[in-house]
C-alpha cells in the first residue's frame, strides 16, 4: 500500500435519534442516525412512523382537505 494516501480510520460514536450509544470505527467523527437497531420496527416489532422532511404531516393535510371538500 502507498503511504500517507489512506485516510484515518478511527473508533467514532454512533448516536441514534432514540438516544441509544454505541462505537464503530469510521474515517468520520462522528455519526448520527435516525433508526438503530435498538428502535427499528424489524427488530422492536413495534410500528414506527419515521417523518423525513415533514412529509408525514404533509400528507395528512393534504387528504385533510379532501375530506372536508368531498
Amino acid at each position: 500500500m502507498k503511504q500517507g494516501i489512506h485516510p484515518d480510520y478511527k473508533e467514532v460514536k454512533v448516536i441514534c435519534a432514540c438516544g441509544e450509544v454505541f462505537t464503530t470505527r469510521s474515517t468520520l467523527d462522528e455519526i448520527r442516525v435516525d433508526i438503530c437497531s435498538k428502535c427499528h420496527p424489524f427488530f422492536t416489532g413495534k410500528q414506527k412512523i419515521v417523518d423525513a422532511e415533514g412529509r408525514v404531516e404533509k400528507f395528512k393535510k393534504k387528504y385533510e382537505r379532501k375530506k372536508k371538500e368531498s
